[in-house]
């Protein structure tokens, strides 16, 4: 199942980049983000490095097979002098006792026969294994939040551009009016002018939130480890995710700090250092291992190594024992050291656990106070929304000045700004929150 859903997250990715623009819900973008974002990658390759690792520590305790071979050749053999024990005269005999050719072949078989710390090192390996996979797990998670965020970030930049342009078309209307009107001389310039700002600033501010909602795009792409400018439709509405009952929620959501991946991280690395102070103890423990030897080596006057006559082999076994008697502090002070490291590791795991409830209990206040703050802008917005319509009506039929309905459509776009914040601190609010209980 686990495949098949990255199969699809990765033939989307493709349409994403060559097809142009393809549906991404929310959903979709957390689950691509958890997959092939830089970070993501990156963190992958970490786990690889960590799996070659545990590969290499394991190839320690295994047989290891080495071969040698040398060839040499004396321009000029070296002579020795020695007494003549075969009479007086001459006292000393010079002599040569080497070949000018030499040429040397063999294969050494040694194997770890007992290690302390290649025991523990077996250990330690499992749970290495542990932590990569709890780091990479980290990584998708921190993907997730991040994406969940940038999409939800362009979606609440169109909200707001949309949101303006609801009420550009009444000013837009009211100041044509206005200018008709002051034609006429019915109007004076000053009324006409005030919408004409009006109109001007409503559409600066609706292309600064369509500028946003794009910049939006581009780091949601980002996320998403697409290209620069890839096209991507969004298919999630922000209001149905608004009015999410399950996210309403979530400020009950039972808290375990214990299965929070933070903490199962902390809970490795505390593992980790306990392995690690178990290894420094070993070192006090001997070394045992054992080797096997086979060497062939050719010597001649010529150098003729394909005749088998001047082929002489040997071949040798042994074991090798090492004693630790003395260091010099060396390896107690390696102790100690592991065992400060462990307790340093115990201290980050205690404080990872508070962290985790500080902040499920800061994100639980945060997050009621935007729910309450929400719903407050929300009603305002409509309430600010209503009185400028019927405004705007007033003015149409003479009944109000240009000074109350640009008063009246500032105080809706103040409305508007309000609830477009209130509305991202919601959203972030319960994102953070998401996070602080895992359930990315």
């Amino acid at each position: 199942m686990r495949h098949s859903t990255t199969a699809a997250l990765l033939l989307l990715a493709s349409a994403l980049r060559a097809q142009g623009p393809a549906g991404l819900s929310l959903q979709q973008a957390m689950d691509m983000a958890a997959q092939q974002s830089y970070a993501v990658q990156a963190g992958q390759l970490e786990a690889d490095k960590a799996a070659a690792k545990i590969k290499e520590i394991t190839a320690i305790g295994l047989p290891q097979v080495s071969a040698t071979g040398s060839v040499s050749n004396y321009i000029k053999v070296p002579t020795m002098v020695i007494p003549n024990f075969f009479g007086d005269d001459p006292k000393f005999i010079e002599m040569q006792f080497g070949l000018p050719w030499t040429m040397s072949g063999g294969v050494q078989l040694n194997q770890l026969i007992f290690d302390g710390s290649y025991l523990v090192g077996l250990q330690a390996t499992r749970e290495l294994r542990t932590q990569s996979d709890k780091q990479l797990e980290q990584t998708r998670k921190d993907a997730r939040v991040q994406a969940a965020k940038a999409y939800l970030g362009v979606l609440a930049a169109e909200e707001g551009a949309r949101l303006l342009g609801e009420s550009l078309p009444l000013v837009q209307k009211a100041a044509n009016d206005a200018s008709a009107m002051v034609q006429e001389g019915l109007m004076g310039t000053t009324d006409s002018d005030r919408l004409t700002v009006q109109v001007d600033e409503t559409q600066d501010q609706q292309r600064n939130l369509r500028q946003q909602a794009a910049v939006a795009r581009a780091y949601l792409a980002l996320v998403l480890g697409l290209p620069s400018g890839s096209p991507i439709a969004l298919t999630d509405s922000l209001q149905p995710l608004l009015d999410n009952a399950a996210s309403d929620n979530l400020a009950n959501t039972p808290f375990e700090p214990a299965k929070h991946i933070d903490e199962e991280v902390a809970q490795s690395a505390f593992r980790l250092s306990q392995l690690d102070l178990k290894n420094k103890r070993s070192a006090y423990l001997p070394k045992l291992s054992g080797f096997i030897n086979y060497q062939q080596q050719f010597n001649y006057t010529e150098f003729k190594p394909s005749d088998g006559a001047f082929w002489f082999p040997s071949s040798m076994w042994g074991l090798q024992l090492n004693v630790p008697i003395f260091s010099s502090g060396m390896r107690s002070n390696q102790v100690q050291q592991a065992k400060l490291a462990m307790e340093q590791a115990q201290v980050n795991l205690k404080a990872t656990e508070q962290r985790l409830l500080t902040d499920q209990l800061q994100e639980k206040a945060v997050l009621t106070a935007a729910q309450e703050s929400y719903s407050t802008g929300k009603t305002s917005l409509a309430l600010s929304k209503r009185i400028f319509e019927q405004t705007s009506v007033k003015f149409s039929e003479g009944m109000a000045s240009s000074f109350e309905l640009t008063q009246e459509h500032a105080n809706y776009l103040t409305a508007q700004q309000s609830y477009i914040q209130r509305m991202v601190d919601l959203l972030k609010a319960r994102i953070d929150m998401r996070k602080a209980l895992d359930l990315f």
